[in-house]
């Protein structure tokens, strides 16, 4: 009798441990994760998503969002450029519930997959790609989770964005390429 209760004991205390370490809860309390079909984390960042090439944004797509978002923004910048960091990405008000962005997205004030955008280091709204004048720069793109939808007029920069996320950013990722000329 004694064993079957050691046993018992010992498969009660198994199961809690096991339990204890799963990743109950599917995505929600995850880390938050931004990908590209166009390159790896890390890896070199194919031409055509660059001054070089057709200057088109390249595909994204992430999950893992925090519960209680209620918008995303991103972000990408390149903080080895030698007048310091350039902007060539600000994106706001993406709805939650977007799980990605195609390959291309139009540089418009409000895309057709929502949300709008900002003003780049170009000068210019929308996405402006890699342009390094000479090196290998590394270009970070960030995602944001916040809890709250902006409302920031078309056109703001980063740092305007920046400014207005304070205090509502529940979660974050990045991805990070290179590009060499």
């Amino acid at each position: 009798m004694k064993k079957k209760i050691y046993l018992l004991i010992f498969l009660i205390f198994f199961f809690i441990c096991i339990f204890a370490i799963l990743p109950f809860g599917g995505v929600e309390g995850g880390n938050m994760e931004l990908i590209s079909s166009a390159f790896n984390e890390g890896g070199m960042i194919p031409g055509m998503y660059t001054c070089d090439g057709a200057d088109v944004s390249p595909p994204l797509k992430w999950g893992a969002l925090p519960a209680g978002t209620k918008s995303l923004a991103l972000v990408c910048d390149d903080p080895d450029a030698p007048v310091g960091t350039w902007v060539h990405w600000v994106y706001y008000d993406i709805p939650a519930g977007t799980e990605s962005l195609p390959e291309n997205v139009a540089t418009d004030e409000h895309p057709a997959e929502g949300g709008t955008q900002g003003i780049n280091d170009f000068r210019k709204i929308g996405y402006g790609g890699p342009c390094p004048p000479g090196g290998t720069h590394r270009y970070y793109f960030k995602l944001y989770a916040l809890d709250t939808t902006l409302n920031l007029s078309s056109g703001a920069t980063k740092k305007q964005l920046l400014k207005a996320m304070e205090n509502h950013i529940i979660g974050q990722a990045q991805l990070m390429g290179k590009y060499r000329r």
